[in-house]
C-alpha cells in the first residue's frame, strides 16, 4: 500500500480545530499609536524629521569624541601655568613684605635698620665674632686667641640655628635642576643668604619658577659650586652639627655665667624676640625654611641616590634634618 493511500484512508477525529489567532504585542507596541500616513508629503516630512535627529546626534557624539583628548591636556596645562603665576605673586608679595616689614616699617619689634641703635650693632658683632661657636669652645679648652664676646646663650643659639641652616642650603642651591633660570650668580646669592638670609633666597624661589629658555647655554660650573656639590655630605654633617650644638647651648650653654634655668631662658628668648628687631626676622627666616626646604627637595629627587629616595621624601619636612639627609643621599654621579 502506498503511502499517498494510506494518509487517505486515515481518519483524525480527535484533532482540534483551529481557533482565530490574535497576535500578542509586546507592552511597549501596545503604548504605541500607528499612525496612518493620509498622503505622501506627510509620510515624507516624518522622514526627513528623522534624518535630522539621526545627524544631530551623530554630529553631537563626533563633537565630544574629538573634544576630549586634547581639551584635557589643555586644561593641565592651564592650570600648572595658573599655579606657578599664583605661586610667583605670593613669593615677590612675600619678598615686599620681608624688606618693608623687618628692614624699613618702625612696626616690627625693635629698630628698623634706619635708625638701628648702637646696642643692635654692638650685639650683632659679638654674634658674627661667636660664629659657629668658634671662639667660644676655644676659650673653654684653654686657647685664647681672642676673648669671645659673653652674649646670651639663647641669642647664639638662635642666630648660630639659623646660619648652620644656611650653610646647607649652598649645596642645595647648586644641584637645583631649574637654577640655570636664575640668570644671576649663585656663588653671589648664596654669599649675601648667608648674611642676609631669605632677602635673597625669596627672589630665587620666585625667578626658579620662570618658563624655562630653550636657548640658554647652561653657564659653566663655578669652583664654590664643584666645592659644595662635591663635599655636600661633609656640608650637611657640619651644617646639622652646628643646628644640633645651637639646640644645646641655648638650653645649657654658659651655665658658669648665670643665665639661669630652662624657665628663665624660655623667658629671655620670648623677651629677646619682642624687642629686637634681628632676633624677630630669625623667626621669619625659621618660618620660610621650614616652607621652602621640602619644595626644593621634592623638586630635585632625581638627585638622589634611589634606594633613598623614600627616606628623603619623607624626611623632607623636618626642619634641619631633612636637609641634612638629602645631602648625605646625594647621587654625586647623577648630577654631573
Amino acid at each position: 500500500m502506498s503511502t499517498t493511500t494510506l494518509l487517505s484512508c486515515t481518519t483524525f477525529s480527535n484533532t482540534p480545530k483551529p481557533t482565530n489567532h490574535k497576535a500578542h504585542l509586546s507592552p511597549v507596541i501596545k503604548h504605541r499609536q500607528l499612525v496612518p500616513f493620509s498622503n505622501s508629503s506627510t509620510f515624507s516630512s516624518h522622514l526627513k524629521l528623522m534624518h535630522l535627529k539621526k545627524v544631530k546626534y551623530t554630529c553631537c557624539n563626533a563633537t565630544r569624541r574629538k573634544s576630549m583628548p586634547g581639551d584635557e591636556a589643555s586644561l593641565d596645562d592651564d592650570e600648572d601655568e595658573n599655579v606657578r603665576k599664583v605661586l610667583q605673586f605670593l613669593l615677590w608679595a612675600a619678598e615686599g613684605v620681608y624688606i618693608g616689614w623687618l628692614f624699613l616699617l618702625p612696626y616690627a619689634p625693635g629698630d628698623p635698620v634706619w635708625a638701628i641703635s648702637s646696642d643692635t650693632i654692638n650685639s650683632l658683632v659679638g654674634l658674627s665674632l661667636n660664629f659657629f661657636f668658634v671662639l667660644p669652645l676655644m676659650n673653654s679648652v684653654g686657647i685664647r686667641l681672642i676673648d669671645a664676646p659673653v652674649l646670651h646663650p639663647m641669642s647664639e643659639g638662635l642666630f648660630n640655628l639659623v646660619i648652620g641652616w644656611t650653610l646647607m642650603f649652598a649645596p642645595l642651591l647648586f644641584t637645583d635642576r631649574k637654577r640655570d633660570r636664575y640668570k644671576g650668580s649663585l656663588d653671589i646669592l648664596w654669599g649675601f643668604q648667608m648674611f642676609l638670609t631669605n632677602t635673597f633666597l625669596i627672589p630665587y624661589m620666585a625667578i626658579r619658577l620662570n618658563e624655562a629658555d630653550g636657548q640658554y647655554t647652561p653657564r659653566k660650573t663655578s669652583q664654590l659650586s664643584t666645592v659644595m656639590t662635591n663635599g655636600a655630605a661633609f656640608v650637611g654633617l657640619i651644617g646639622g652639627a652646628v643646628c644640633l650644638i645651637s639646640v644645646l647651648w641655648a638650653l645649657f650653654g654658659r651655665e658658669d655665667g648665670n643665665f639661669g634655668s630652662l624657665t628663665e631662658r624660655w623667658d629671655f628668648l620670648l623677651s629677646y624676640l619682642g624687642s629686637e628687631r634681628l632676633a624677630y626676622a630669625f623667626i621669619w627666616d625659621i618660618c620660610l625654611y621650614t616652607i621652602f626646604q621640602p619644595w626644593l627637595i621634592h623638586d630635585n629627587l632625581q638627585n638622589v641616590q634611589k634606594s633613598k629616595i623614600s627616606i628623603v621624601s619623607y624626611l623632607k619636612f623636618v626642619p634641619v634634618i631633612g636637609l641634612v639627609v638629602y645631602l648625605l643621599s646625594l647621587d654625586l654621579d647623577e648630577e654631573s
